[in-house]
């Protein structure tokens, strides 16, 4: 069965103005429009860092009692369980990386490795930018910019 939505228990819970604490709650999967609508929203394009809160007041659908869910119940969250939601989304929508067992070669010691979510590279990572380095060029000889 496909599963849409997934329940949570935050670490410290939600207060609210009556000054009670909720802690059980329900976020759904996000579809394409809970990721490209928030970027048209004033907040999130003066300040980046607001998507997520965007993002969790649309894919939260209750969190105890309390089912309007708005971007403003995000913000009154403690950071703790804004960090956990914040995880919990990246999880539950295949966004974090996938953690797998490996063995070295050389001295046959197990550990645990992070595969990048796909799309990534660890070993190219994005800089934003499409110039060339100089340690690209063939023809220079002098030490790499730092």
């Amino acid at each position: 069965m496909f599963v849409t939505e997934h329940e949570f228990e935050l670490p410290l819970g939600y207060l609210d103005s009556a000054g009670t604490l909720h802690r059980n709650g329900v976020m759904r999967l996000a579809t394409a429009a809970d990721e490209i609508l928030p970027m048209k929203d004033p907040r999130v394009r003066a300040l980046p860092t607001y998507l997520i809160v965007i993002l969790l007041s649309r894919v939260v659908l209750r969190i105890g009692t309390v089912t309007e869910i708005n971007p403003g119940t995000i913000e009154g969250l403690f950071s703790q369980d804004l960090t956990y939601l914040q995880e919990l989304y990246n999880r539950v929508n295949g966004l974090s990386a996938r953690e797998f067992g490996v063995t070295c070669p050389h001295c046959d010691r197990r550990f645990t490795a992070e595969a990048p979510p796909p799309g990534e590279s660890t070993a190219t990572p994005w800089t934003g930018s499409t110039t060339r380095s100089p340690s690209s060029d063939d023809s220079f000889t002098g030490p790499t910019p730092s």
